[in-house]
């Protein structure tokens, strides 16, 4: 009787690992991943709406309709963006995602303290090359450091009510994710 729980043991055990082993690696080998679907619909470092969910489908799967989305798909291997989103008076939030949707930094309205939602993007490199600056603080400048080259940077505004539905996507056109000069 040993030798059957210890079987199924080890068995259970194998099973885990093998489920967890496949689990971290699909999102390196999928091939319609969330990158590839906002590559159809977005150039690099350009903010584009995506579109509103429908009976038909959506660009990204489980969308919440009471969101006005839009997405930049960054490439800092030419050097460091500017992110500029202005936030709305419901609630506006910016999340950072690897190329592969590795989550690693998000900001909302509330925490940003201000109108507009502006930081700097950039990777370990690019930070290390910038100059010290004493009369620089890190209240006056919000620098992101990006674990890769490539990602996608999300921005989401809430719609609460619809008739505001125009009004909040015209502010969404107004973020931008360009080069910082």
């Amino acid at each position: 009787m040993s030798r059957f729980i210890l079987t199924a043991l080890a068995g259970i055990v194998l099973g885990l690992i093998v489920h967890l082993a496949a689990v971290l690696v699909l999102p390196y080998l999928a091939e319609r991943d969330a990158y590839a679907r906002l590559a159809a619909v977005a150039a690099p470092n350009e903010v584009v709406p995506i579109d509103d969910p429908s009976d038909l489908g959506a660009v990204l799967p489980a969308t919440d309709p009471a969101f006005i989305s839009a997405v930049c798909l960054y490439d800092l291997t030419a050097g460091p963006l500017k992110v500029r989103v202005p936030t709305t008076e419901d609630y506006t939030s910016v999340s950072f995602y690897t190329r592969h949707g590795l989550p690693f930094y998000a900001i909302n309205d509330r925490s940003a303290g201000r109108s507009i939602i502006e930081l700097d993007l950039m990777n370990a490199k690019q930070r290390a090359a910038l100059p010290e600056d004493d009369e620089v603080t890190a209240a006056d400048r919000l620098i992101v450091e990006s674990p890769s080259d490539e990602g996608i940077v999300l921005i989401r505004a809430l719609v609460r009510e619809r008739s505001a539905r125009d009004e909040v996507r015209a502010r969404m056109q107004l973020a931008n994710c360009a080069p910082a000069a």
